[in-house]
């Protein structure tokens, strides 16, 4: 672990509180990002129904935790839009929006380091009822979601982006998690970059344990092709990037 020319070692050095003396944009009194992107001009918006609304049977906390395990077969059923609209709220739904001092903060269903919450949501979608097969981006602010591209099927894509694996393509949805840099840079400099890694996996876990009362099971995916999944969701790969994916379908068996 002492090679200098390891980037792995060289990025954690780098990101020592101490090799980072200059103030970060918040200290500095610069404007906060917005916590989100906003929506694109074109591109269909649906509602989702509101969590208030959300009936998900009951599962006691140490069976959901025991009974967890990556599930890479699915039984082809599709979600119903109330199952989707449950899966987004946990792992990032809005519970309220604070402000004070010049900054916004948003309360989610997961920790986020600072309350900067960097993630923008997109998903695969191949089967959920009522919604057409395609890419989509969840609008966490009004809980909602739009379409990017419904012009084809992405499953095959986003599992080939995916080195080809092929339990991804059969999923009911496939959830991309890309950080939108600056949201957590302006206040955090470079040191942002260690807690959007942190920070995802708080969002899959919560996104693995919703799964399990609704019948459904979850494999988190850390193996894709950056630069491929950058351009799938229309991200430039520097201000916004995927870090984290998560395949989700039906159990084949209860």
């Amino acid at each position: 672990m002492n090679n200098k020319s390891d980037a792995g070692c060289n990025f954690v050095r780098a990101t020592y509180y101490r090799n980072m003396p200059e103030p970060s944009d918040q200290e500095k009194g610069l404007p906060q990002p917005p916590v989100e992107r906003p929506a694109a001009q074109e591109g269909r918006i649906a509602e989702l129904p509101g969590p208030e609304a959300l009936d998900v049977p009951p599962m006691d906390l140490r069976t959901a935790i025991e009974s967890r395990r990556s599930l890479r077969g699915y039984s082809g059923a599709s979600l119903s839009l109330n199952e989707l609209s449950w899966l987004l709220w946990a792992s990032q739904g809005i519970r309220k929006i604070t402000r004070s001092e010049g900054s916004t903060r948003t309360w989610r269903n997961v920790p986020s380091a600072g309350g900067r919450h960097p993630f923008e949501t997109y998903l695969v979608l191949r089967a959920v009822s009522g919604l057409t097969p395609g890419l989509y981006r969840y609008l966490a602010v009004g809980h909602r979601i739009q379409e990017v591209d419904v012009s084809r099927d992405y499953a095959q894509k986003v599992s080939d982006i995916c080195y080809r694996q092929p339990f991804i393509a059969q999923a009911a949805a496939t959830f991309v998690w890309a950080a939108n840099a600056y949201r957590s840079v302006w206040r955090y400099k470079a040191r942002a970059y260690r807690y959007f890694y942190k920070d995802s996996g708080h969002v899959c876990q919560n996104l693995s344990l919703a799964a399990l009362p609704i019948g459904c099971g979850v494999c988190a995916i850390g193996a894709f092709d950056d630069e491929e999944l950058a351009r799938m969701i229309g991200a430039d790969g520097d201000t916004l990037f995927p870090v984290y994916a998560a395949a989700v379908g039906k159990r084949a068996h209860p």
